[in-house]
């Protein structure tokens, strides 16, 4: 990034529709014609009519509502009125224009505000040109209107502004007006870039998304917002920019990460520009989830006030710094990841866990994770968790795989949340259901072989075991159901015969048997799928003490995998024993 290249936005700040009116505007010839159709100025005129302007706490000024960025270059700034050329914008000014204008109408001439002038540089006839329509636009027919596709669309907005304003009833404009002029702003981006037409491609191709974070990023870097009054000033403000510039490039190369982006977020959360996040975590989300600009205006705000802009810049990107590193502190923590990573998965607030976080020192502060973790299970009993219980269940199951990464201190490998919220990992049961197992009488026999291990201690029904052996010896049998109830047994929702799979692989077996799944995952982890590790371990008959019955999941692996979980997660569980060794790093 050249110096050059930070300092192309000079200006950003906000503008009221008040303060357009005494300004000229020209449209040039690279700009598409006039497109909004009736629906998009009702639902603006809606928008705006739907905010109602609070006072705020502690000041004499009032809330607003925000339109998006008009983006302009001085045409002329040698003149006593600058000519801006609008690079981009036109759309949102030339229907600011046509609801001053029908607003202006409700006054005798002489009490008419003065508006702003728009002129197109093309869109004109022989008989009218666009300053003059847009002036007279309350005078035109729908035939003059007819002579330019642009003055048609021009038309057609008026006259929704009049329609809508028929419906609410013309007495209605005393309570608008004030709202639209005052209270109604505009973010505007002012740059001296010399290519204007450059610009507008760039914009339009989607190479500058002015997102919050690249309207607060000209905040930060707009030079005006740091005092100078010589060249050695100005030195200090390039290096300064540089700086900031090179901080925040390091910060949004981080955060795409997937990895690092999915432990920091409970759930999917696209943004192009991701240091936004972090804007969001300081300042909070508007609750109008149509307000998309409300952290750059909170910023804004933040540095109204010229003679403490420079101080406030530099204490916020600090703030912002603080934030990221207490972040990658944390990633960087294989014990922190992973705790952390769980309480984030299930709803925990992160802004409150960072401010948490600057009160204690290491130690203290992975002793207040801990209970933090404690205090979601302080009411669970692991004998009454079911299939039914689906979020209790995926947190136990998530944590009891997490907590077994982290005992094993001479392991270095992570659970990777990416995967597990993009993959939408899920609960599944080990051993099959019966009354979900469905079998067509040409599978009878090969169903069985895939899942009949015969337990003497279970499967000693003389009569189902003759008809198990015709079956085998490839007789039909009429009801079997029966068949397949009493292979199965009795159908278990508890924890002991659950297991965490992401659910491309869950589907991909659902309802297979013991012996069927434990092929696949093998076979999966041989392709380079992850297989969460206790997951892994139940299919690798990791849990049992002996190995019988390699194709069943029995009853004897049950216990001893529901006897791991309380184990592993002994810490964390009500009546149980066990503390952490604090020291650990």
């Amino acid at each position: 990034m050249t110096l050059r290249k930070l300092n192309y936005i000079n200006s950003i700040e906000l503008k009221s529709i008040s303060e357009l009116l005494k300004m000229r505007f020209f449209i040039p010839t690279y700009q598409r014609g006039y497109r909004w159709t009736e629906q998009q100025v009702k639902d603006l005129l809606d928008d705006i009519n739907s905010f109602s302007p609070k006072e705020v706490p502690n000041t004499d000024k009032k809330t607003w509502y925000c339109l998006q960025p008009v983006v302009v270059k001085a045409r002329n700034n040698q003149k006593e009125v600058i000519e801006w050329e609008v690079i981009d914008g036109q759309q949102r000014l030339t229907t600011i224009f046509l609801i001053l204008h029908y607003l202006n109408q409700g006054y005798v001439e002489n009490r008419r505000k003065k508006l702003f002038d728009l002129e197109y540089e093309t869109r004109n006839t022989p008989k009218s040109n666009s300053k003059e329509f847009l002036q007279n636009v309350n005078q035109k027919n729908e035939k003059e209107a007819g002579e330019n596709i642009d003055y048609y669309h021009i038309f057609n907005a008026y006259k929704a502004i009049n329609d809508w304003f028929d419906e609410k009833g013309q007495q209605y404009q005393s309570v608008f007006e004030p709202k639209f002029i005052y209270n109604t702003q505009v973010i505007w981006y002012e740059t001296n870039e010399d290519d204007a037409a450059k610009i507008f491609t760039r914009i339009n191709m989607g190479k500058i998304p002015l997102t919050n974070a690249e309207l607060i990023k000209a905040l930060f870097l707009n030079s005006s917002n740091f005092k100078t009054n010589n060249a050695v000033n100005e030195e200090k403000i390039r290096l300064k920019q540089l700086e900031i510039a090179s901080e925040w490039d390091f910060i949004e190369y981080s955060l795409h990460n997937d990895e690092f982006w999915w432990f920091i977020n409970k759930d999917e959360n696209e943004k192009d520009t991701r240091i936004e996040f972090l804007f969001e975590l300081l300042v909070g989300e508007s609750e109008n989830k149509k307000d998309d600009t409300y952290t750059f205006r909170k910023y804004s705000e933040k540095f109204k006030d010229k003679s403490k802009k420079e101080k406030e810049i530099e204490n916020n990107w600090k703030q912002v710094k603080r934030y990221f590193q207490t972040l990658q502190d944390w990633f960087d923590n294989r014990e922190l990841y992973h705790k952390i990573g769980f309480l984030v998965a299930y709803g925990e607030d992160i802004k409150q866990l960072i401010e948490d976080s600057q009160q204690k020192n290491k130690i203290e502060f992975i002793r207040f994770i801990d209970e933090k973790i404690k205090e979601r299970f302080n009411s669970i009993q692991l004998a009454d968790i079911e299939y039914k219980d689906g979020s209790r269940v995926r947190q136990i199951l998530l944590l009891h795989n997490i907590q077994t990464m982290l005992n094993n201190e001479k392991e270095n490998s992570r659970f990777p949340f990416n995967r597990y919220k993009k993959e939408k990992w899920d609960i599944e049961h080990i051993h099959a259901k019966a009354s979900e197992a469905k079998v067509k009488d040409d599978e009878q026999k090969k169903w069985l072989a895939e899942n009949f291990e015969k337990d003497e201690s279970v499967h000693n029904n003389d009569d189902l075991n003759k008809r198990i052996s015709d079956v085998s010896n490839g007789i039909k049998d009429d009801n079997f159901q029966e068949i397949i109830d009493y292979v199965l047994g009795e159908e278990d929702n508890s924890i002991r015969n659950l297991c965490l799979l992401d659910k491309g692989t869950n589907r991909s077996y659902k309802n297979d048997s013991f012996k069927n799944k434990r092929k696949k995952i093998i076979e999966q982890e041989k392709q380079g799928t992850f297989i969460p590790i206790c997951t892994r371990n139940i299919f690798m008959k990791y849990y049992s003490t002996e190995l019988i019955q390699l194709g069943q999941w029995s009853e004897a692996d049950k216990n001893a995998y529901i006897d791991n979980i309380k184990e592993v997660l002994k810490q964390y569980l009500p009546n149980t024993k066990g503390g952490l060794n604090y020291e650990r790093k």
